[in-house]
């Protein structure tokens, strides 16, 4: 009776393949077992533990050029080897969740450009019934906030957030939104106008401009790149901004002039 498995067979019953047994004889990390008397290598229970002992490491994702002096390593150098690699898989790990993020974003286009939070209110603004081309608008705006007064962005972004959160306001963007197909004389426009400056004012405190955004030489101009944005497609928004601007001036805020 012939003892032993030939290399086939220990591969199988290690759950690897005969290539991987070769690789694993070429980088020593397990022995190649003598030949019998017909020239067929025979693997013994020793040649299979330390088959399985490798595979087993290695599909924990230890290295292959760490397997050997682990295997060989006593019991407390060898946990404090695997509390290494489980380090270093967290962080792969970690990193590799980040690429996946940054995939996702990738995917809805210019969201990479925008931080996680403004993305969560660009995704608030569609679950509230915003139309796609309405959250498209306040995507790009919001990137050119985040480029062109970065000393403003947080600001800029919790007023929005602040806004989201108020039912009321809401509805009267939404009517704003409807308005854009209106004649840009319209009387309604006053009215509307009226109204959006009333709720902006009752919490004055998120308006305030930063003094380092004020010192810009051409606060107004980056001002009027982000407010004023696409307004040449929609007459009666950009009426309806203009009425807005007017209030709130009246009112006692010192909206920069374009």
């Amino acid at each position: 009776m012939v003892y032993g498995l030939t290399i086939g067979q220990a591969a199988a019953f290690a759950g690897v393949t005969v290539k991987t047994v070769r690789h694993y004889h070429r980088l020593g990390l397990v022995d190649e077992p003598e030949r019998d008397g017909s020239g067929y290598r025979r693997y013994g229970s020793s040649e299979i533990l330390r088959l399985v002992q490798v595979r087993t490491l290695a599909g924990a994702g230890v290295p292959l050029a760490e397997i050997g002096d682990l295997l060989d390593a006593d019991p407390e150098r060898f946990a404090s080897a695997l509390d290494d690699v489980e380090r270093r898989l967290t962080e792969r790990i970690e990193e590799l969740i980040a690429r996946r993020a940054v995939l996702h974003r990738l995917a809805s286009g210019d969201r990479l450009l925008l931080p996680e939070r403004a993305c969560a209110a660009l995704d608030r603004l569609a679950e509230l019934g915003f139309s796609a081309d309405y959250v498209a608008l306040q995507q790009e705006a919001l990137i050119l906030a985040r480029a062109l007064v970065p000393e403003v962005f947080d600001s800029f972004l919790i007023q929005l957030e602040h806004q989201l959160g108020d039912p009321e306001y809401v509805e009267l963007v939404k009517r704003c939104q409807e308005a854009e197909s209106w004649d840009p004389h319209d009387p309604r426009l006053d009215d509307l106008a009226s109204a959006l400056s009333s709720m902006v004012l009752a919490n004055r405190e998120l308006l305030s401009m930063p003094a380092e955004f004020r010192a810009r030489p051409d606060a107004a101009t980056r001002y009027g790149l982000i407010n004023h944005h696409r307004e040449e497609q929609a007459p009666a928004a950009a009426r309806l901004n203009e009425l807005l601007e007017a209030n709130l001036r009246a009112a006692g805020l010192d909206i920069p002039r374009q």
